[in-house]
């Protein structure tokens, strides 16, 4: 069995430019992401695609032993592009066996950890489930534009640490097999889906300039800091 890290960049971005190669805590984004996969006893190989010639040679100058760059198809790398057209574009080009584990991670989200791609693995193997993502619990109280409550009763409102919340999802971390992806043409969920829970301030995700701030601040937090390479 052959486990594969997946991870899509594009080179265009419209809100930040190049963002994902931008220097975050003295390393380009997409390393933070990388290297967690490329560090876990888990993965056999993590896949950067993309169709920058500046991220390909980025990413190959980070010099992990697992990485490997795909070109991606830039008809599949447009502002309107699912995510499940690269991935399906790559299992259509690169043969897996059908019980093969696809875990889709996101650039975006730097703050994944090694410890997190294990955590999904083991969960979703520990339930027997066919696929599985990230989530975090949010304490806040949901409502629909026409006045009505998503997620509690007005008439009965809990106290914040009496609520339990509601699972939502981070985009760090989605996982299948490659069978399930042919069969559902791209997409990663089918049932049963396993729910693995992390921190709350994996929350964050960069897409626009504000959330880039955020990040440099949970960054110093959370992440040793890198020295920077000669």
């Amino acid at each position: 069995m052959t486990n594969i890290a997946f991870i899509p960049v594009r080179g265009d971005s419209k809100s930040i430019p190049l963002k994902n190669i931008k220097p975050l805590m003295m390393k380009p984004l997409v390393y933070w992401t990388a290297k967690a996969a490329n560090d876990s006893a888990i993965i056999d190989k993590v896949i950067i695609a993309t169709d920058s010639e500046k991220i390909k040679q980025t990413v190959l100058s980070f010099n992990l032993p697992k990485v490997e760059v795909y070109d991606r198809d830039p008809q599949n790398a447009q502002d309107t592009s699912p995510t499940a057209a690269v991935v399906l574009e790559y299992l259509n080009k690169v043969h897996y066996e059908n019980d093969d584990l696809f875990f889709l991670l996101q650039a975006t989200s730097p703050l994944t950890e090694t410890e997190h791609i294990t955590g999904i693995y083991e969960k979703m193997m520990a339930e027997n489930a066919q696929s599985a993502l990230t989530c975090v619990r949010e304490k806040r109280f949901y409502w629909t534009e026409d006045g009505h409550p998503i997620n509690y009763d007005y008439m009965n409102r809990p106290r914040r640490q009496n609520f339990a919340g509601t699972l939502v999802e981070n985009g760090a971390i989605y996982l299948t097999t490659v069978k399930n992806i042919k069969e559902h043409e791209g997409i990663i969920l089918c049932e049963k889906v396993s729910v693995y829970e992390m921190p709350p301030y994996t929350a964050v995700e960069i897409d626009e300039p504000d959330d880039w701030l955020i990040l440099e601040a949970l960054m110093f937090k959370y992440k040793t800091p890198t020295p920077p390479t000669n």
